[in-house]
């Protein structure tokens, strides 16, 4: 098989892809452990609508809304739902006051279903009839919910492997103290087992995270028993407790930044010297949004198809059987390659992230940044020696910003590392203390800036002071406060995902999509806004500088704006011609043809894209028949 040189030393690894592409060896395997005590139904908050809704509400309401981003961004995790403080009970260990919340054909922890998402939406309504709530922690009695719950959960993250799964629990609940109706050695009893089971399961790999739900009137008493739990002490049971004393709106925001955590992409190491080298993890801060992969499927029977390749001998016709062998044709001779050639011909190196040297700051240019950095910190597995010799070059690199050679295995290339120090608010840490991966360009990678003026004899138009004192400020003005690119979602991917939403859950309406890129006419309505609006044009323009006329002089009117509006006047003209409403009453327009539709779509100011019956749902519904 004569092999093509540009599909041969293709890049089977993007390096700018591998930021971004998520592998199933990185999966976590989560349990949501909800508390379904009677508390959790009597204590209200008020919600983003000013309604007030139960804890319980809060709670499922964010696991909802999780499951469904889960099932689009990493459909391979595996999740289940537990509720402890039940009437009824439902696991594998038949423990008291514990419910497996689950769906038919689906494992009690497995990947998200459209089927899981719908039945659980709807769990509110008949939670009291089928699962029901009760106190599963009273005096006189030997049954402890919360320990059945932690039994169970560790019981449901027993399958994979803590190096190839990242596991954890979950916990809602608004009881600072579960034992707060038991007294003496009954209560010291429960605490300590509960407290045992806590970190049997921790030392098996599983991170355990507590989501308080509190009220402003009533704290959430972290010291009572959840600090020993978690096993917080110190500066991070502070900052613990700053984050429950929160409001409720920034709350939620907590609960959805804790349930999505950032995800090493890789593990490199980082060579200092030749004697010494740590272990560092790899994140990608920022990532784009991409549509899901295309997946087949069979029109019969729904399931997934594979595709299988075949090579076919151009002389015979017959089957290729085995492996092809691979050749590159050299002065009239077939260079043979293996596959394992061809792998090692492709590995320009296999060297990890290497220091070389570091330069003042001063060097490094917002262009050279070409694509997103990456987030570099210590591997968690580092020894404390390893964390301070980080540490050290860390403080170093608050002036300068090293110099290192990232081994990739097909892109090679120098990397700029520059320190990020720790922000911290009330609220906790706002960013970690880390070093960023800036990928530096080659030198034919940053090119010079192309000449707007082609004819080097005439004089270019400069502006004047006063112009550029218009224009700054008038930018002032406009400029968005604290801008971030994550404040912005793309329309078009977010309605992509609510007609998916809406075909899966079998829901009757479509989601509403707000697009958040729309120019805000309001804010540019402001008087400060216009008037610096109105001060630069003038000082650009001058003041008899009448726009429509300048356009018509300069010829700027193309002959496809004079074709739209010939077409616009004729449909117009024809679209007057008929009695579009008496059509519609008797049900007539289907006989129209699609030309005299569009007449009526664009006199009006309609789209006129799709089939015939989307025209004539259109019309109908600007008709308001």
């Amino acid at each position: 098989m004569d092999i093509d040189p540009d599909d041969v030393f293709r890049d089977d690894e993007d390096p700018e892809n591998e930021l971004f592409q998520e592998r199933d060896s990185t999966k976590e395997m989560l349990v949501y452990l909800v508390d379904a005590s009677p508390k959790m139904f009597s204590t209200t908050c008020p919600s983003e609508d000013q309604k007030d809704v139960t804890h319980f509400q809060v709670a499922v309401s964010c696991i909802a809304q999780s499951l469904r981003t889960q099932i689009i961004n990493r459909s391979y995790d595996e999740v289940a739902i537990c509720f402890f403080n039940t009437r009824e009970r439902k696991n594998l260990q038949d423990s008291n006051n514990v419910y497996v919340f689950n769906v038919p054909e689906r494992e009690e922890l497995d990947r998200p279903t459209a089927r899981l998402i719908k039945e659980f939406d709807s769990i509110e309504e008949s939670f009291s009839k089928e699962i029901g709530s009760k106190y599963g922690i009273l005096p006189g009695s030997r049954d402890n919910s919360l320990y059945n719950a932690l039994w169970v959960a560790q019981a449901l993250l027993r399958k994979g492997s803590a190096k190839t799964a990242e596991k954890r629990i979950l916990l809602f609940t608004n009881e600072d103290d579960p034992f707060g109706n038991i007294k003496g050695m009954t209560k010291m009893d429960m605490t300590r087992t509960t407290l045992q089971r806590a970190k049997d399961a921790q030392d098996l790999g599983i991170s355990i995270e507590l989501l308080p739900l509190t009220r402003p009137d009533d704290e959430f008493n972290m010291s009572l028993f959840y600090a020993d739990l978690l096993g917080l002490e110190g500066t991070n049971l502070t900052q613990f407790k700053a984050l429950v004393g929160e409001r409720f709106e920034d709350m939620k925001d907590q609960l959805r930044k804790r349930m999505f955590r950032k995800r090493k992409i890789r593990r490199l190491k980082f060579i200092i010297t030749d004697a010494i080298s740590i272990e560092v993890n790899t994140y990608a801060l920022v990532r784009p949004t991409n549509p899901g992969t295309i997946t087949w499927l069979d029109s019969v029977t729904n399931l997934p198809l594979k595709t299988d390749r075949s090579f076919i001998c151009a002389d015979t016709g017959a089957l290729v059987q085995g492996t092809p062998k691979l050749f590159q044709t050299y002065k009239n001779e077939s260079i043979m390659f293996s596959t394992d050639e061809l792998s090692e011909i492709k590995r320009v190196s296999t060297g990890p992230l290497r220091l070389l040297g570091f330069k003042p700051l001063s060097c490094l240019k917002d262009y050279h940044n070409l694509k997103p950095s990456t987030f570099v910190f210590p591997s968690d597995e580092c020894t404390l020696c390893s964390n301070f010799i980080f540490c050290i070059h860390f403080n170093l690199l608050a002036v300068f910003f090293a110099v290192a050679f990232y081994g990739s295995s097909t892109h090679p290339q120098l990397v700029a590392l520059v320190a990020q120090e720790e922000i911290m608010s009330t609220s906790g840490q706002v960013e970690p203390p880390g070093m960023h991966m800036i990928y530096l360009p080659y030198s034919d990678d940053v090119r010079p800036v192309e000449e707007l003026h082609t004819d080097t004899n005439a004089m270019a138009p400069r502006a004047t002071d006063d112009q550029i004192k218009s224009a700054s400020a008038l930018v002032r003005r406009v400029d968005l406060k604290s801008f971030s690119v994550c404040q912005f979602a793309n329309p078009a991917l977010q309605r992509h995902y609510a007609v998916l939403q809406a075909l899966a859950l079998d829901e009757d309406e479509m989601p509403d999509v707000q697009d958040e890129t729309l120019p805000d006419e309001e804010g540019m309505a402001r008087p400060g806004v216009v008037k610096a609006l109105e001060e630069f044009k003038l000082s650009v323009y001058g003041e008899n500088y009448d726009e429509e006329s300048d356009s018509i002089a300069s010829g700027k009117t193309s002959d496809a704006s004079k074709k739209r509006k010939a077409i616009a006047d004729k449909a117009t003209e024809e679209s007057a011609k008929v009695d579009w409403s008496d059509l519609a009453d008797k049900g007539e327009l289907k006989e129209l043809t699609v030309p005299k539709l569009k007449y009526y779509l664009t006199a009006n100011g309609l789209s006129v894209s799709g089939k015939k019956e989307d025209l004539i749902n259109r019309i109908l519904t600007h008709l308001g028949k």
